[in-house]
């Protein structure tokens, strides 16, 4: 696995085409009051926004969680994270998972999570620099965060940190399918709010070409300032977020389940991505190499 190449780039860039597995149709992600995120593109083609740059950032982390062992998939284990118990010790979440990460109310307003603060050494009186007091403490306890970006809005409204890995997935040359159905109620079937015969109607789409489009900020993650080993895993951790979620996530929804047809590093020109493979292979010793800088498993309660 040669990342060399990447030195002196500031941006990976890539593309994977992506097809429906089964039949033409797909179904995009939804919003409150707008419903699919419907638009002209630059050259007049009606484009179609089928998941957007939030929702891939958590996708990418779900692949990256063994919900049976309740820990990191095999080749992430090592990795520092933040674990949520109740007051009996049972797991309720973590901070791969949850929606802020470290923020997360579950973990930033556990009085176990003082220390942490204290860590920071924010003070309202003076400057708060990210890189000598936000990013080592998140390399130390919420490795993910670096890549995923975090708001600790729980602590000051200036500690943030953009996300290092972007992502999202465009259809282009869109065309609406509509169809619908009915949730039957054969015993009374008049019943009021719901809960008799419920017609609805159903959109779903089919594209000349859809496309998921990854960006890694190599910039933003060597102005971290970290050692060439610990730079190395969290490129290596951005990657194997996206291969895993090109080879186990795209199954999105009931009626979204997607396949790459191509995959292709668009910056810098000529480099070829690592397969999951190589990574998988490559991860558990750059997290050995890197251990010295992880508080492993935090834990912190929350009584609920």
């Amino acid at each position: 696995m040669n990342l060399t190449a990447l030195d002196q780039s500031p941006r990976l860039l890539m593309e994977a085409d992506l097809t429906p597995l089964q039949g033409t149709r797909f179904q995009p992600t939804g919003f409150p009051d707008l419903g699919a995120a419907e638009y002209e593109g630059p050259d007049g083609k009606r484009m179609l926004l089928v998941e957007s740059t939030q929702s891939m950032a958590n996708r990418m982390e779900i692949v990256c969680w063994s919900k049976a062992s309740d820990d990191w998939e095999k080749p992430l284990k090592g990795l520092p994270y933040i674990k949520v118990v109740d007051n009996e010790g049972r797991g309720i979440t973590n901070s791969v998972l949850e929606a802020h990460r470290i923020n997360s109310e579950y973990i930033a307003r556990s009085k176990d999570f003082t220390p942490i603060k204290d860590e920071l050494g924010f003070r309202k009186d003076r400057p708060f620099d990210i890189r000598s007091q936000l990013v080592p403490v998140l390399l130390k306890y919420d490795i993910n965060s670096l890549i995923h970006g975090v708001f600790l809005e729980e602590v000051a409204g200036v500690i943030r940190l953009p996300r290092v890995l972007s992502s999202f997935i465009e259809a282009t040359d869109i065309n609406a399918v509509q169809s619908g159905g009915v949730k039957l109620n054969p015993i009374e079937p008049t019943l009021k709010e719901g809960a008799g015969n419920v017609p609805y109607a159903r959109t779903e789409y089919t594209s000349s070409k859809t496309t998921a489009y990854f960006n890694l900020d190599l910039a933003q993650l060597r102005a971290f300032g970290f050692e060439d080993n610990v730079t190395t895993l969290l490129i290596a951790l951005a990657l194997f977020k996206i291969q895993r979620f090109l080879k186990e996530g795209l199954h999105l929804r009931t009626a979204c389940d997607l396949e790459p047809s191509s995959v292709k590093v668009t910056r810098p020109a000529g480099w070829s991505l690592p397969e999951l493979v190589q990574l998988e292979e490559a991860l558990p010793k750059l997290i050995a190499a890197s251990a010295k800088h992880f508080a492993g498993v935090t834990t912190v309660r929350y009584p609920g």
